[in-house]
């Protein structure tokens, strides 16, 4: 298994941005696809973006898309989520998580960080 710590989460008032980080144990890194989910108090976990091994496919939720994106750094072993003009509801606990196929289904994850809470203000 991969070992995950994200970071970066915060307050940020609606429209704002936050950088996320996830920091991997380097073991085999490169070879995860990565994802990231979130969960709002009362809801689901849900899938947020996914990027493939090598950062050359990515996919989001629709959501996000066009505001959120997706990289990674395999010599620094860290994924990082970009999140350009947020919102109220994109409020909740933000988890990466590493896994062996593409895909943006939590259950094919089987290595999570341990979250890191957004709050966007109105």
């Amino acid at each position: 298994q991969v070992r995950l710590v994200e970071s970066g989460g915060g307050l940020v008032q609606a429209g704002g941005s936050l950088r996320l980080s996830c920091a991997a144990s380097p073991r085999t890194f490169g070879s995860y696809v990565m994802g990231w989910f979130r969960q709002a108090p009362g809801k689901d976990r849900e899938f947020v973006a996914v990027i493939s091994w090598s950062g050359g496919s990515t996919m989001y939720a629709d959501s996000v898309k066009g505001r959120f994106t997706v990289s990674r750094d395999n010599a620094k072993n860290t994924v990082y989520l970009q999140m350009n003009s947020l919102k109220p509801e994109d409020t909740a606990v933000y988890y990466c998580a590493a896994g062996s196929k593409y895909s943006s289904l939590g259950s094919h994850f089987g290595s999570w960080g341990q979250g890191t809470q957004v709050t966007v203000s109105s």
